[in-house]
């Protein structure tokens, strides 16, 4: 017999006893096939629950990261001259600011709840030519346990006597003596606390720095408020 018909008659040989296999033995190949597909689809399951992503929040009030869940985010702007309003924004929403129109000069108020984040009330005071008693009386409205949010626009000392400074003093600032006239002021502080707030930016009125002209740059100060449980 020549080599190649040796080839052919050994790979016809093959060929029968694998079909003689398959049909012979059913049960095996039956076996094989469910356990390759538990195999297969298996894998595929455990793909999917293993590839789900938890849903994130995005940072309020425009921080680059998440308050933990016993602070509340807080962004607040003072203004620019006499151009740009202020803006307050506090656990993800803007309560005072030049688009919303209800920004005023002089100073920029927020009052909030410290438990439960509600905004209890806001309003602004025109420090250069308002009555200092329309902002006593607002001030005097401020129970313990409240966060005060503050921007001021254009000029804010005009008209700040040593007793609404004493009141911030109170509140944790440790700058409101230095505000002068159209400095650029912005604060966040809590009623009922002896500790200094870290929340407090100034900027100098100085025809040397100036941004503005006769005003300084805009200051800006954002974080995490912790609650007044």
């Amino acid at each position: 017999m020549r080599p190649r018909d040796l080839v052919y008659a050994v790979t016809f040989l093959i060929v029968i006893l694998v079909i003689w296999g398959i049909y012979t033995n059913p049960p095996y190949i039956h076996e094989r096939a469910r356990i390759v597909q538990q195999h297969i689809f298996g894998a595929q399951k455990e793909t999917v629950v293993t590839a789900a992503v938890p849903k994130t929040s995005h940072p309020k009030c425009s921080l680059s990261k998440n308050c933990p869940i016993d602070h509340f985010a807080f962004q607040i702007r003072s203004g620019a001259a006499t151009v740009v309003g202020p803006k307050i924004c506090f656990d993800g929403n803007i309560v005072m600011s030049g688009v919303m129109n209800n920004v005023g000069p002089g100073l920029n108020l927020v009052l909030v709840n410290g438990e439960n984040g509600k905004i209890e009330t806001f309003d602004f005071f025109n420090m250069y030519s308002g009555e200092t008693a329309d902002i006593l009386a607002f001030l005097k409205t401020i129970k313990p346990g409240m966060i005060v949010l503050v921007a001021s626009f254009d000029d804010a000392a005009t008209k700040m006597n040593d007793e609404i400074r004493d009141i911030f003093v109170g509140l944790g600032s440790s700058s409101i003596k230095d505000v002068k006239f159209r400095d650029n002021w912005v604060f966040a502080g809590g009623a009922g606390t002896e500790q200094k707030s870290p929340f407090e930016k100034l900027a100098a009125n100085d025809q040397n720095t100036n941004i503005y002209g006769n005003w300084p740059e805009m200051v800006e100060i954002a974080g995490c408020f912790p609650k007044k449980v």
